[in-house]
């Protein structure tokens, strides 16, 4: 049975807020309005009403980054596997998959029953363009490095420029059969091509409608469970409908998926208690509220939010202030008042739960190198770079998005760095998701507060982010021996000793806290609401957030 009475309190509670805040700016019988507002007309059709708290970045496999992303994209386009419900990478596109016995060759046998939503075949061509694009310097995919990640033969010439596209480990031996060559064995290759960036795209269809892909229901296609029937760049709605063209709709049970963008968690909750949400996102103190109750669910997620310090910055170059800031505030703190949702405090990157070695240990377990809270730590190193530098004061601007808990945690930040060193002053500047993301890329800022989400499960997803002018290296970061031990982890000497290999990424992760390139925060938890209503919901934390293909909304 649900707590009745807790969610009444709640709904009245947030409401009455609501209203006070609206009578600050808005006449009386505006606000009466409002609260008079009729309730939704009840349909027989199964759409799930979802929550997001940013907006899509991009619908383009091949160029988006970020996770909200993610989850709409695969909600409407598969590629050769997807994840299952224990996180497993299963078949999708993929008939049959045949292994070399050396590791080095993959031949996929494809569906012959895909189709796009226009109509055309989904066949092996089409992963052979998409590939091919995202490996192009000219695409600008943030994403291309991955395909060096996953070893296929010239990939690492074609995104330095020095060979064609067309030379990538990738042809379509006829319509249905994908052939691809391997530089060196990949342990988890199967497991990235359920990654959007490797999904396929239908290349008459991208030349027919140019830089306009993406930008409106018009400009997209599917091929999978679902297909956009509103969206517009930075809409606050979008809308999925079933796609009846596709090869597994007998399976799929709900109509559509509808999504809202609603930032702040309290009008999110009411939505939720209106009926109007199905699935919720709870922050703060909502956690504490709801968590008894039979709807809550606390989801592990593999994300890690960490400040990534711009080293091109004048004095964020310095190692010593990088650490004083990195150990100047309770992360503890963060997550037990602030987040309260799971989350649970980071002193390192590679994040609990991603990855088992070959000891069949977790890769934390054996890990010995952490980044912890030290205020007197802290006050150490600051002393230390104020006499390198000679500086007295520091004044960096701390870019963060402008969701509810992401504004929280940078709140405490601020608080506790200031507090702890003197002299050290944080400017808060809050932005949309997306300005925060393409100031980082233009490496206009001091400090970001930041994540980034497992996209397979192995060490090397974190390991790789801050190789020398890596894509997603935004702040600079350069070491050469941590350098050394990324690549030949991935390709080179390395890559064929398991055991060596695990041993070498753990000394590049403590390379990399012990110069505090990056000054990890909080592992994310979700707690979420899913209404009594809803099952099937299938939620990761590698790759894709949340999966809807099987659910059921009753």
């Amino acid at each position: 049975m649900k707590n009745l009475s807790k969610k009444s309190l709640w709904l009245s509670g947030a409401a009455s807020l609501l209203l006070l805040s609206a009578c600050d700016t808005e006449a009386t019988d505006e606000v009466d309005e409002s609260v008079e507002a009729e309730a939704p007309a009840e349909t027989d059709e199964q759409v799930l009403n979802v929550q997001l708290n940013v907006e899509v970045a991009s619908m383009d496999p091949q160029i988006a980054t970020d996770g909200t992303s993610f989850e709409v994209i695969a909600n409407t386009i598969e590629g050769l596997y997807q994840t299952d419900s224990d996180g497993q990478a299963v078949p999708a596109l993929v008939e049959s998959a045949e292994k070399g016995e050396d590791g080095l060759s993959y031949t996929f046998k494809l569906r012959e029953d895909a189709t796009w939503s226009n109509g055309e075949p989904v066949t092996a061509h089409d992963f052979v363009y998409a590939w091919r694009r995202l490996a192009d310097p000219d695409t600008g995919s943030e994403y291309s490095y991955i395909m060096g990640i996953a070893g296929l033969v010239n990939a690492n010439e074609v995104l330095a420029g020095e060979k064609a596209p067309e030379e990538l480990g990738v042809q379509a031996s006829d319509d249905y059969t994908l052939d691809v060559q391997l530089a060196n064995p990949v342990p988890y290759f199967e497991s990235l091509m359920s990654f959007i960036p490797f999904f396929p795209l239908n290349e008459d269809f991208m030349t027919e409608v140019g830089d306009s892909y993406g930008t409106s229901p018009e400009t997209l296609l599917a091929n999978g469970a679902y297909e956009v029937s509103s969206y517009e760049p930075a809409a606050t709605t979008i809308e999925l409908d079933k796609n009846e063209e596709y090869y597994d709709a007998d399976n799929v049970v709900l109509d559509g998926v509808d999504y809202q963008v609603i930032k702040d968690s309290q009008q999110a909750m009411l939505s939720y208690q209106n009926g109007d949400l199905d699935l919720v996102t709870l922050a703060g103190e909502q956690v504490d509220l709801f968590k008894d109750d039979p709807e809550f669910v606390n989801v592990q997620a593999g994300y890690l939010w960490y400040i990534s310090p711009n080293t091109l910055v004048e004095g964020l170059e310095n190692a010593n202030l990088r650490k004083a800031l990195a150990t100047s505030f309770d992360k503890q703190q963060i997550t037990d008042t602030i987040l309260k949702d799971g989350s649970v405090p980071a002193d390192y990157i590679i994040p609990d739960g991603l990855a088992v070695g070959p000891d069949g240990k977790d890769f934390r377990e054996t890990s010995d190198t952490y980044l912890e809270y030290d205020p007197e730590g802290a006050k150490e190193s600051l002393e230390a770079a104020k006499s390198e530098l000679g500086q007295d004061s520091f004044t960096f601007g701390l870019l963060v998005e402008d969701t509810e808990s992401a504004i929280n945690v940078a709140q405490v930040l601020k608080s506790q760095i200031e507090s702890n060193l003197d002299g050290v002053t944080i400017e808060i500047e809050q932005m949309p998701k997306k300005t925060r993301l393409e100031r980082m890329k233009q490496a206009d800022y001091d400090l970001g507060l930041t994540r980034w989400g497992p996209d397979y499960a192995d060490p090397m997803t974190y390991a790789d982010l801050w190789v020398t002018d890596g894509n997603n290296n935004d702040g600079s970061w350069s070491n050469a021996d941590y350098d050394e031990l990324v690549y030949s982890s991935i390709d080179g000497e390395l890559s064929l000793d398991d055991e060596a290999r695990w041993e070498a990424l753990k000394e590049a992760e403590s390379i990399l806290l012990n110069d505090a390139g990056v000054l990890p925060v909080y592992q994310k938890g979700n707690a979420v609401m899913v209404q009594d209503n809803v099952s099937g919901i299938d939620f990761h934390a590698v790759g894709l957030p949340r999966v809807y293909k099987f659910a059921v909304k009753e």
